[in-house]
């Protein structure tokens, strides 16, 4: 999906404009890539968790979703 794609989803389910979701949506990438440079992992509640590897190798753990 691309990020107009997301944000325009984003925006029609949180009742903003597209442009303020495309502004969280950059928020939120900034402050995974930040951790991630940090040595630190990042989560998305619901979604999962990125977590820095070796040799600049990104790894994301996903939740599962309980049935």
């Amino acid at each position: 999906m691309k990020k107009l794609a997301l944000a325009k989803l984003l925006a029609k389910h949180t009742s903003v404009s597209t442009g303020a979701a495309a502004d969280d949506l950059d928020r939120v990438v900034h402050d995974i890539l930040k951790s991630l440079r940090k040595g630190k992992s990042a989560s998305v509640p619901g979604l999962g968790k990125f977590v820095p590897g070796k040799d600049a190798v990104v790894r994301f753990k996903g939740t599962r979703a309980k049935q």
